[in-house]
Formats: structure tokens, sequence, C-alpha cells
């Protein structure tokens, strides 16, 4: 019993050759007692032919011999004589071959003495031959028949044996192979559905029941690594949750359905509305009924090429019974498809930044610049009025080193009058008080007057100033004294960075669309870098050149910026280094 116990388990290998090395021999073995058979009865058929079909044939040759014999002696006896010889080398039967004795002892004397009787001897003795050989087949084919029927069944019953056999191993051999693949599927489909309970029943030792207990070992693994892996997540997402509910600032995530996934309790403090009512609506039906999420969904709406061109807006909201200011940041989130092998949008998120205290801290410092402007202006007057008076003789005599000192003072002077009026205009552009005249004016009026007033400056340099404004703009909605100032503003840094006897050129002309005049104006200076061609639209930027004089106080393009903003057009520059640089500024059409 022991050595049984220690025989090695047959694995599906073994089983699937056998089955096909027995279904061979099986084959091989019904095919060989086939044509065992079959040559078996040939041999048999064979001998028939030879021995008792060879005799009758013989006989009837000798009858007719004896029937010829009254007519040719002499031909009929030899022949008789010739087929009663073979017959007596083919004798095969009991009997025979007295007969054949009898035929050759009749026939010598029939030879001495012909007669009557001793023929009818001979033709009786014949026939006898013929009958023992005719009985002799009846008796053979008879063995045959039954030779055959039995080796019929010999075969019938092998190829039952075989037939039988090869449906067994048919019907056992691949249910065997297949029966654990099934088994094995429905355990990978139950752990696709994150079921790893379901193992595969060990029930035998061979290659399936190896591949079921490596299985069954990596569902085991599967749950504790879901589970540790589950733990993981929840921390981290009950850590991310907490950090997102805790932002100072709001937080929404839209799909790329459209669709609200998140909303922290600041967002929804600000809307207005239960964080658990916003989750999973649609961002434009929630638009339809709440002003702010309206005014976000504005800014959802610009394409992203365009948002880093626009200044973040900042929207005052009330809370607590404050008014708090909030900057709307909009990100596209875009993820990796793997299956696609390319990128794609999946959302958007939303976020209201507070800056209520750098808000605070911009209206102190447009306070504090409004007052120092206004301030610094009246005294700075008074002492414009007073350099005139001194470079005046009839107050007193000035000798020429102090012309040129008051000179100096009163060009400084001016320089400080002009920051502080552009003090004043940004303090009223951040405080929203400046005024506008809108009125229908003429592109070319516009242009006519600033190159009017920059002529003296042109003639220090000897530059040249080329206009070209067709007489058929249509007339556009401006503020002339704005626009004039921008004009002047552009030509003032033009000819400031414009190399000697260089050319300014003043272009205008319709702007595709047909909505908007724009107009430009070039120099041949040294250019801007790439990197700085919009920041010299903030406040107190200054770009040196390379002879490292850095113009003015800083303000100039910032406040043309604003000017042209506030009438519906836009300003900005296209530059490269050692070409130059054109300013352009559009304008509405007056409607």
């Amino acid at each position: 019993m022991t050595e049984l116990n220690n025989i090695p388990p047959m694995n599906l290998k073994t089983k699937i050759t056998l089955a096909f090395v027995t279904m061979l021999l099986l084959l091989l073995g019904v095919s060989a007692f086939t044509l065992f058979s079959l040559n078996r009865l040939d041999r048999t058929a064979r001998n028939v032919l030879q021995d008792n079909f060879y005799s009758v044939e013989l006989g009837q040759r000798m009858l007719r011999a004896l029937d010829s014999v009254q007519t040719a002696p002499p031909v009929a006896l030899a022949s008789f004589r010739e087929a009663l010889t073979r017959e007596a080398g083919n004798v095969t039967e009991v009997g025979e071959q007295a007969v054949v004795d009898s035929l050759t002892a009749t026939l010598a004397r029939y030879e001495r003495l012909p007669q009557a009787a001793t023929a009818a001897r001979l033709r009786t003795l014949t026939y006898r031959m013929i009958d023992l050989n005719t009985q002799a087949l009846t008796r053979k084919n008879e063995a045959a028949n039954l030779t055959a029927t039995r080796q019929q069944r010999y075969v019938l019953a092998l190829l039952t044996f075989a037939l039988l056999t090869s449906l067994l191993f048919v019907l056992s051999v691949p249910e065997a192979a297949v029966g654990g693949l099934r088994k094995l599927t429905a355990s990978i489909e139950n752990a696709t559905n994150q079921d790893y309970s379901s193992s595969i029943p060990v029930e035998s030792y061979d290659e399936f029941g190896t591949v079921a207990r490596a299985f069954n070992r990596m569902l085991v693994q599967l749950q504790d690594y879901r589970t540790s892996t589950l733990a993981q997540l929840m921390a981290e997402r009950n850590r991310a949750a907490s950090i997102v509910n805790n932002l100072d600032e709001g937080l929404l995530l839209v799909d790329e359905h459209r669709r609200v996934l998140l909303v922290n309790p600041v967002a929804a403090e600000l809307l207005g509305q239960p964080a658990a009512g916003l989750l999973g609506q649609p961002a434009d039906e929630l638009a339809r009924h709440n002003d702010l999420f309206r005014e976000l969904l504005r800014h959802l709406d610009t394409p992203a090429a365009q948002r880093p061109q626009e200044p973040a807006p900042v929207l005052t909201l009330a809370r607590n019974g404050e008014e708090v200011y909030y900057r709307v940041a909009v990100n596209d989130v875009i993820s990796f498809n793997e299956a696609l092998d390319k990128m794609e949008f999946v959302g958007s998120i939303l976020t209201l930044h507070n800056v209520s205290e750098f808000k605070k801290l911009d209206q102190a410092k447009s306070n504090f610049l409004a007052t120092v402007s206004h301030e610094l202006k009246t005294p700075l007057s008074s002492i414009n009025f007073s350099l005139k008076l001194l470079q005046n003789g009839k107050v007193g005599a000035v000798n020429e080193e102090q012309q040129r000192i008051l000179a100096t003072i009163k060009q400084e002077n001016q320089r400080l009058l002009k920051l502080v009026g552009e003090l004043i205009d940004v303090s009223r552009l951040e405080s929203g008080n400046i005024q506008l005249n809108f009125q229908p004016t003429q592109v070319r009026d516009i242009v006519q007057f600033a190159a009017d007033t920059i002529q003296l400056q042109l003639q220090p340099k000897q530059l040249t100033l080329d206009i070209q404004v067709p007489a058929e703009l249509p007339p556009v909605r401006a503020d002339i004294e704005k626009t004039t100032w921008v004009l002047l503003n552009l030509l003032a840094n033009g000819i400031r960075y414009s190399p000697e006897q260089g050319q300014l050129h003043i272009r205008a002309a319709l702007a595709p669309g047909g909505q908007q005049v724009e107009v430009l104006v070039q120099d041949d200076g040294p250019g801007i870098a790439p990197q700085y061609q919009e920041k010299i639209f903030q406040r107190f930027v200054q770009i040196p050149d390379k002879t490292g004089y850095r113009g003015g106080s800083g303000l100039g393009l910032s406040i043309a910026r604003e000017f042209i903003g506030s009438q519906g057009g836009q300003l900005w520059v296209e530059s490269e280094l050692g070409s130059g640089s054109t300013f352009r500024f559009t304008l509405p059409v007056a409607g």
C-alpha cells in the first residue's frame, strides 16, 4: 500500500499522450488483423483454384478426348494421356489417387484392345475424378465462407472495441483538459469583479493542479494587496479631502461633460448652496440660477489660448457681512489615455483665490499715490513758476552758468510734474474715476494733431516722420484727448530709442472684420527681446537698452494700455532685436 502511495501522479500531458498512443495502437491492431484475415482468405481461394478447379478442368479435357476417340483415335488417346499425366501430378483429395491409378490401367488395356466397355469404364472413372474435385470445391468453399464469417466477426468486434475505447478517450481527455480551464476562467472573472474569495478547488496533481495552487496563492496576495492599498487610498483620500475642505480658497472641479465633481466648503459658501446640491449637477443648469456660477462659467468658456493674455479677474463678494475679493483661475486637466495612446482633456479646475489682503494693500497704495501726487503737484507747480521768474532777466541779473543750472532744474522739475501727472492718472484708473469723453472722430485728425505736437522733438536727432492714413477710413468711437496722449507716448518712446537720422512710421488701416481700426507706430530702434515684450506694459518696469539708458518712470505704456482698453481696444507690441519695434493699438468703429 505504501508503494502505491509513492507512485507519482500522472500529469495531463502524460494522459493525453497515452490516449493518443492507445488510439494509434488500436488502429494499427485493427488494420493488421484485417490484413491477416484478407491474406488468409486469399490463400484459401488460391489453393482451391490451383488444386481442385485445375483437376476439374483436366477431367473436362479427358471427356472431350473420349468423345473424339471414335473419329481420331491416336490424337484423342494422346490428349487423354496428357491430361491424365497432369492429373496424376495434381492429386489432392482422398481416393483421387486410386481413381487416377484405375484410369491409367484402364487406358493401357484400351490401347492394347479397344473395346466399348473399356471406353465406358474410362468415362466413368473420369466422371468420378471430376466428382471428387467438385465435392472438394464445394466443401472448401463452405469452409472459406465460414472462415470469412468468423474473421468478419472478429474484425467487427475489434472495431467496436477500438471505437468504444476511442470514444472514451474523446469524452474524457478533452473534458480533463477543458474542465480546469473552465474553473480557471470562472475564478478569473470573479477576480476581475474584485471578488478574490473564489479560489479554484485543487483536485489533482497535474498541470491544472499546479496552476490552481499558484492562482490561489495569487488571489491571497491580491486580497492582501487590495486591503493594504485600499487602506492607503482611503488615508490619502481623507488627507486630500481634509486639505481641500480646509482651504481658505474656493475650489470646484468640472469634468469634460461639464458636470460638477468637487466643491469645497468655501466655494459652496460663496455660491450660497450646499455642496451636496452642487455635486453631479450640469454646470450650465447651475449657471441659470446662480450669478456667481454664471460668472465662473464665463471664464471657463474662454478658450485656453486666450486665458494667459487676459488679466485674472477679481470678483467682489460678500462673506460674513464683509466685502472679500477673490481672483478667478481656470486650469484645464490633461491626462494621457493609454488605450488611445494620446493626451486628452478630462476636466477643468476653477479656483477662487482670496486676495482680500492684497486688495487692501493695493487700495492703501493707490490712496497713498493719489495723496502724495496731489500733495506734490502744488509745490512742484510753484517751483516751476519760480524757476520761470528766475530765468526772466527782469527779476534779477543771472549769469550764463546760473542759466544753465536753472534750465537743468526746470527740466528735472518738468519730469517730476509729468511723473506726478502719471501717478494721478494711475490712481484715477485704479479707482475707476477717470472720465472718458467718447465721440466719433477721424483717426487722421488724431494722428495729425500728435504729429504736429511732436515735430520739435524730432529735430535734435534729425528724425523724419512718415504718415500713411487713408482718408476713407471710417470714424472711430474714442476719447480724443486720451487717444492722442497714447499716440504721443508711443512716438516719444520711438524718438527716444531711434538712431540719428532715423525714421518713424505711422500707419492706420481697417482691421480684419471691419469692426475696428488699427493704428501702428514703427521705429528703427534696437528692438525688444521676446521675454520683455509683455513686461514693458507693467507699471514701473524699465528695460535697459544697450547704451544703459532706462527711459522714464515705467508708467507710460501701462497707462496707455489702460486708456486703450477702457475704450474697447487693445495695445500690443511686435519686435525683434536689431529690427526695431512696432506698437499697434485698435479702436472700435463708431456705430
